[in-house]
């Protein structure tokens, strides 16, 4: 299962990130589809917004991906009726942790997650769920296992500072997913980032990047 997963994550072409503000949370992606060293894909959107509380991140398999957002707000909805309460960021992230465990032992669903919202009382929260299915409590920053993984976290890891807001968090974003699309050949041709506060969920950056040709 090891071997397997580290032979998928070198094919993973994908930059995701999340970072925890200490108004909210940023949460972007860029837009390339890869198949090996092909680009099949120049736009599409790989942070979805799961309901009126969740954001959802992914890297990995895209028929992986298409899957579990189907089947996490159906699951979620269920929990809700049987509870007759919301569940929580974190019960969600442990949610998608099930389903990706069960569908990596059954040989098949191969794709990490990032899973971010605010609870009922206000609070926020980040998580990561990588492809096996542990789940971890964000408490800064984390991008999981896109081949732009490397270039984000290392970009982050001088840039982040403790506290900073959401206008600052979606900034550093920004140029984090800048960073790894000019040097990872699996990260491309668009942004996306959103916030989650105390307002809810907004979509506030949406960019393509065009090459541009130059006479000499």
């Amino acid at each position: 299962m090891d071997e397997d997963l580290k032979k998928n994550i070198l094919k993973t072409g994908t930059t995701i990130l999340g970072i925890v503000c200490k108004d909210g949370v940023v949460m972007a992606s860029d837009r390339q589809i890869s198949a090996g060293n092909l680009v099949v894909g120049k736009n599409y959107q790989k942070t979805i917004k799961v309901n009126d509380y969740l954001l959802l991140s992914f890297t990995g398999m895209v028929s992986d991906a298409q899957r579990v957002v189907k089947l996490l707000p159906a699951e979620l909805k269920l929990k809700e009726l049987r509870a007759k309460s919301r569940p929580s960021v974190g019960q969600a992230a442990n949610l998608l942790s099930s389903i990706l465990y069960a569908g990596a032992r059954q040989g098949g669903m191969m794709v990490g997650n990032l899973i971010g919202g605010f609870n009922e009382d206000g609070t926020f929260e980040l998580y990561t769920v990588e492809p096996a299915g542990s789940v971890v409590k964000v408490e800064d920053y984390d991008a999981n296992f896109g081949s732009g993984m490397p270039y984000v976290l290392g970009y982050l890891e001088r840039q982040y500072k403790k506290g900073l807001t959401v206008k600052e968090g979606v900034e550093l974003a920004k140029e984090a997913i800048k960073s790894s699309t000019q040097r990872d050949m699996g990260s491309g041709y668009g942004i996306d980032i959103f916030t989650i506060t105390k307002e809810g969920i907004k979509k506030v950056v949406e960019q393509e990047i065009l090459p541009e040709y130059k006479d000499q």
